[in-house]
C-alpha cells in the first residue's frame, strides 16, 4: 500500500519541533511511502494581525537539506493560512516556483470578527461557538471560490477546540448548504481536499463530509496526520484509508508540481 502523508510541520512552523531528516526518519519507520513538508505561511498571526510578507530561506534550506531515504518521496509544500485576508498576496505565495503543493487553511477569525486563531479562543457556550463557525464557513467559501491552493485543509478545525477540548456540543449539521457550496467550489476548479487526522485524534468524524463530497463529485483528497513533532508522522493514515475505502474513494492523491498522482486506497 502507498501511504502518504501530506500535512506535517518542521522547526520551520512556530509550533513545530523538528528538522525534516528527523520528521523524514520517522516517516520511514513508520512505513510510509511519501511525506510533503508543509509549514505554516499564515496570513494572519496567532492573535490576529495582519502578516502578508514570508520569507522563503529556511524553509528552503530545510527542504534542500532533506535525507535520502530509500523508499520515502519527500515534497516541497506549504499550508497557506488566512488567505481571504489579501488574495493578491496569497496568489504571489501559493506561486512559488518551488512549491509542489499548497494547502490552503483557515486557522483564524476573520479580521472583523477579531482575528484570533481558534486555538486561543475559549468557547463557554454553544453561542458563541455558531457565531464563530458562522465567520469560518464565509471564510471558506471566499477561499474555495478563490482557488489559490491545492486542496483545502483540516475542515474540521475550529472543532478541535469547541468540541474536543472545550465540550461543546456543536457540529456542521446546519452548515450543509454551505459545505455543498465549498465542495462546488473546489471541485469546479480541480481542487481537492484533505483528511486531516490530527494526528490520529480524527477519522471517523471525516465521515459525513466524505459522503457530501463523493455525492457532489468529488475525487481528489489526500490524507495527512498534521504531525509538528517526529512521533505523530502517519498517524492515523491506514485508519483514514480504510474509511476512504469504506467511502467508496478509489484513489487517494499526492502532488508534484501542484499535479495530483493517484495511488489506489487499496492495494
Amino acid at each position: 500500500m502507498y501511504l502518504t502523508d501530506f500535512h506535517t510541520h518542521t522547526h520551520c512552523s512556530p509550533d513545530g519541533s523538528a528538522s525534516l531528516a528527523e520528521m523524514a526518519a520517522a516517516a520511514g519507520e513508520a512505513g510510509l511511502s511519501e511525506i510533503c513538508m508543509t509549514d505554516h505561511c499564515d496570513l494572519l498571526d496567532l492573535e490576529g494581525n495582519f502578516t502578508p510578507s514570508f520569507s522563503w530561506g529556511p524553509l528552503e534550506t530545510e527542504f534542500a537539506g532533506r535525507p535520502d531515504i530509500t523508499g520515502l518521496v519527500i515534497r516541497f509544500g506549504i499550508e497557506l493560512g488566512e488567505a481571504p485576508e489579501d488574495f493578491t498576496a496569497a496568489k504571489k505565495i501559493a506561486d512559488h516556483p518551488s512549491l509542489d503543493f499548497v494547502i490552503g487553511s483557515q486557522h483564524n477569525l476573520s479580521r472583523k470578527a477579531g482575528g484570533a486563531d481558534y486555538y486561543f479562543t475559549k468557547y463557554a457556550t454553544k453561542d458563541q461557538c455558531y457565531r464563530d463557525l458562522d465567520d469560518y464557513f464565509i471564510q471558506l467559501y471566499l477561499l474555495a471560490e478563490a482557488g489559490c491552493f491545492d486542496v483545502l485543509g483540516h475542515i474540521l478545525y475550529p472543532l478541535r477546540y469547541m468540541r474536543r477540548r472545550d465540550r461543546q456540543d456543536v457540529n456542521f449539521n446546519r452548515y450543509r448548504d454551505q459545505l455543498a457550496a465549498i465542495f462546488r467550489a473546489v471541485i469546479s476548479k480541480g481542487k481537492g481536499i484533505e483528511v486531516n487526522t490530527d494526528r490520529g485524534r480524527s477519522v471517523e468524524e471525516w465521515r459525513p463530509l466524505l459522503r457530501l463530497y463523493r455525492d457532489l463529485g468529488g475525487e481528489i483528497i489526500t490524507v495527512g496526520s498534521d504531525a509538528h513533532q517526529p512521533n505523530h508522522v502517519g498517524l492515523g493514515v491506514f485508519d483514514a484509508y480504510c474509511l476512504l475505502e469504506r467511502e467508496k474513494f478509489r484513489y487517494v492523491a499526492a502532488y508534484e508540481n501542484h499535479t495530483p498522482q493517484f495511488h489506489p486506497v487499496y492495494k
